[in-house]
């Protein structure tokens, strides 16, 4: 969990304040630093409660995806673009998963330099458990009802849009 800093002011909002006195007002700048400190966060919340499964976040994330999946199983390339990661962290990932049992490899009959990763009986159990337990606190989020959630995720969403994560329906 990350460490409170239990400051008696908040640090985000002081350097908005000298940044403002030496460059001016620049709100992305306390956005930014907001985003990235709620992430530092975040990912503590979560890790903590993974944790135990032997899984960090991104560990999870791959399980997941691979439940929902027809088969229990994806490439390795499918995976790296769904989760938006580096072949080279798709590649570790599924190493940790596969030495604790919770995902096995196999050649893709569909192709014959890939690989498949499928999900485990085991790997089913320990997602399962873990996405309980991530539901009890609100994914970290436990101080935001349905309906901040929400905002937060349709305030971001032109940010990943823009980054071309995805189109918007209607764009070419």
């Amino acid at each position: 969990m990350a460490k409170p800093l239990a400051l008696d002011f908040d640090p985000i909002a002081r350097a908005d304040e000298l940044w403002e006195r030496r460059w001016g007002s620049v709100p992305a700048m306390p956005a930014i630093t907001s985003v990235m400190r709620a992430h530092q966060i975040l990912l503590s919340r979560v890790d903590a409660v993974v944790k135990p499964y032997g899984l960090t976040f991104a560990r999870y994330e791959a399980l997941v995806l691979l439940t929902f999946s027809r088969t229990g199983e994806l490439s390795l390339s499918k995976i790296g673009e769904r989760l938006m990661v580096h072949p080279t962290s798709v590649t570790n990932t599924v190493d940790r998963l596969e030495r604790a049992g919770l995902v096995a490899r196999r050649p893709n009959p569909l192709d014959g330099r890939g690989v498949l990763a499928s999900i485990t009986a085991r790997g089913r159990e320990v997602v399962e458990e873990a996405t309980r337990e991530l539901m009890a606190v609100d994914f970290g989020l436990e101080g935001y009802d349905e309906e901040k959630c929400r905002q937060v995720f349709d305030l971001l969403r032109p940010l990943r849009v823009a980054a071309g994560d995805f189109s918007e329906p209607g764009q070419a």
